[in-house]
């Protein structure tokens, strides 16, 4: 019999893999707009969350957009951004707790500042100090879910990419897209990430599981890079002309814009030690290719 899981988010590009990914094994229920499911309905999502019978609550969904979030900083607690990552997030959190449910928080390696990491890179244990709205509101919604006890788990995701999703392009899909139109690509040559395959995920989700793991983890790529770098690698897989590629500083990049953690390096030492492989961005892009050329998605 499956193992049922109550979630949001499961029609983005993240969560839709993960059901594609996982549908064997696991039941999915999703809580969505489309479902007629408003996460800050409170009461609606009590409702619901009791009315489940399954073990596992997995929240997915939030208002991403880094600079759409920083247009809702003036409004503060009335605006999109606070409502959906934050009161959602008490919401899901308030109701798992008065169930005796498990919960999984997506959250984001924004919510580190990125100026002086650690030389490995940031672990679970450093302190998270989130420099735009965006990630407040996530680093919010991981307060909001430590608070409820033993029942909790906390993923943290950078950079997410996949091989094929219609709705929504990722960063790889988008330089890809540019590169092939023979446009000129701009690349922040001064900013390190950590890129993850997005089927890794879902296979570090699905072993969290099992292992009734508790706590922070880090479910990122196993390679660290400047978005350059990794433009410049996007290239040279798909046979891109690399002469479109144009370094710039950050500060030019995003001028105007959110501001930007410097350096996202994050390791996944914790998840690995579950026995779950994090791909390094060019594995990952290997194995975007293989699925590209088999249709095997």
């Amino acid at each position: 019999m499956k193992t049922k899981i109550l979630g949001t988010g499961f029609s983005g590009m993240v969560g839709s893999r993960i059901v594609e990914k996982l549908w064997e094994k696991y039941d999915f229920e999703n809580l969505s707009l489309e479902k007629g499911i408003d996460i800050t309905d409170r009461q609606r999502v009590f409702e619901k969350v009791n009315q489940f019978k399954g073990e596992w609550v997995l929240h997915l969904a939030a208002k991403a957009g880094v600079d759409d979030c920083e247009k809702d900083k003036e409004l503060g607690k009335d605006g999109d951004a606070w409502k959906v990552n934050v009161l959602g997030t008490q919401n899901l959190a308030d109701s798992c707790s008065a169930t005796e449910k498990k919960i999984i928080y997506v959250s984001t390696d924004f919510v580190f500042d990125g100026e002086n990491p650690p030389t490995d890179g940031y672990s679970e244990e450093d302190t998270p100090n989130p420099i735009n709205w965006y990630a407040r509101t996530k680093y919010e919604g991981e307060r909001i879910v430590q608070k409820m006890g033993g029942n909790w788990l906390i993923c943290r995701l950078a950079f997410p990419y996949r091989a094929k999703f219609v709705p929504k392009k990722d960063f790889v899909r988008a330089i890809l897209s540019l590169l092939e139109k023979k446009e000129k690509v701009e690349a922040v040559s001064d900013q390190v990430i950590t890129p993850t395959f997005i089927d890794d995920i879902a296979n570090a989700l699905d072993r969290l599981m099992e292992a009734h793991a508790q706590g922070i983890y880090h479910v990122v790529g196993s390679q660290s890079l400047t978005p350059y770098e990794a433009t410049r690698l996007i290239a040279q897989k798909f046979d891109q002309d690399e002469n479109l590629i144009v370094g710039v500083k950050r500060q030019n990049y995003f001028a105007g814009r959110a501001e930007r953690p410097f350096k996202l390096v994050l390791r996944n030492d914790n998840i690995e030690k579950l026995g779950v492989r994090m791909r390094t961005f060019s594995e990952g892009l290997e194995e975007v290719e293989r699925q590209l050329k088999a249709r095997d998605l």
